[in-house]
């Protein structure tokens, strides 16, 4: 199974506890919320008992999902995962605790299309192109605004020559080799 990128932080902290508590209740698993928010299993855990959430044992979830209603919305979840995250069918699979074969039939009674091996793999590199487009951009607006190659790399966690590349990408206009620091006029910031 492979998994899918982690969410940044920004994302992270747009997933209130209040919101994951209200799809757990609503009938969505842990596995389910680990894969559509993006959070570690240990950090939605922690954000469903932070909100006094009752959790629920294997039992009940699998007495809640033989209601035709609660079926009805896993599917629709489960759809919601494979067009718009990109999810395969063993990740869905294993977010609705349930085979491959369940997770497909599951997905085209919710109206979904299953696609091939390299049709996901095609969404995902079309995917992480974007991510990786706007960080470029990002990066670019940073380093035009005065903020050095190693400082970018320290703050996103990448190699230096990675930086160059992706600066390179988004079309930045280099400061010159023996100014490899900040702009002429421009203070490091306290």
């Amino acid at each position: 199974m492979t998994s899918s990128p982690p969410a940044t932080p920004e994302a992270n902290k747009a997933v209130t506890p209040e919101t994951l508590r209200e799809q757990y209740e609503s009938g969505a698993t842990v596995q389910e919320l680990v894969a559509a928010s993006g959070l570690s299993y240990g950090t939605v855990l922690n954000r469903l008992r932070s909100a006094g959430t009752v959790m629920r044992t294997s039992w009940q979830t699998r007495r809640m999902r033989q209601d035709p209603q609660a079926r009805r919305r896993l599917a629709a979840q489960l759809r919601a995962l494979y067009e718009q995250h990109g999810a395969t069918l063993a990740e869905l699979a294993a977010a609705a605790s349930v085979t491959k074969r369940a997770a497909r039939r599951l997905l085209i009674e919710a109206g979904g299309t299953p696609r091939t091996a390299q049709e996901t793999l095609r969404i995902r590199a079309a995917k992480r192109a974007a991510e990786r487009h706007r960080l470029a951009v990002s990066l670019r607006k940073r380093y035009q605004a005065g903020a050095t190659v190693p400082e970018l790399a320290a703050d996103c966690g990448y190699s230096e020559a990675t930086i160059y590349r992706l600066l390179h990408q988004a079309g930045t206009r280099m400061r010159p080799q023996q100014n490899h620091g900040r702009p002429l006029g421009v203070r490091r910031r306290p």
